[in-house]
């Protein structure tokens, strides 16, 4: 497994914070920036990750920044991303679980970094269940490709 990682000035120290956990769990990961807590945009980070995940070359994407909204709407116009802004454990369970979710998006100013921590681990623990969730995740998807013409 591949984590693509991306995060704004907002989301720079919960990004860091998560890298810290993959390493120590030894899950590969590739950093896509920001690199400070310099002011930079969003939407170049949420687009570099999602652009990774969509072309495969990371299985997976987290994105961080201020409240994890608007990185996650810049990572969502990539065709193929559900990304999903969670806050509780519960909701990134259930993201995965449901929705395929193939990224995460977290908010520093809303997450502590332990929360954070245990919010990723159970959404990377937490597979996809399909049956009837796959028919609606492929609705998700008709509805993508009726408008991305």
């Amino acid at each position: 497994m591949k984590i693509a990682l991306g995060s704004d000035h907002g989301g720079y120290n919960l990004k860091e914070a998560i890298k810290e956990y993959l390493e120590e769990k030894n899950i590969a990961y590739e950093d896509f920036g920001a690199n400070s807590v310099d002011s930079v945009d969003y939407p170049a980070y949420g687009e570099k990750v999602a652009v990774a995940v969509a072309e495969k070359k990371c299985d997976y994407g987290i994105l961080c920044c201020g409240t994890g909204i608007g990185i996650s709407l810049a990572a969502n116009k990539v065709p193929g991303i559900r990304c999903a802004v969670v806050s509780d454990v519960f909701s990134a369970k259930m993201s995965k679980a449901h929705n395929n979710a193939n990224m995460l998006s977290l908010g520093e100013r809303v997450v502590g970094p332990g929360l954070a921590l245990t919010i990723v681990e159970a959404w990377l623990n937490t597979e996809f269940e399909g049956d009837r969730h796959e028919r609606r995740v492929n609705l998700i998807g008709e509805i993508e490709k009726k408008y991305n013409k």
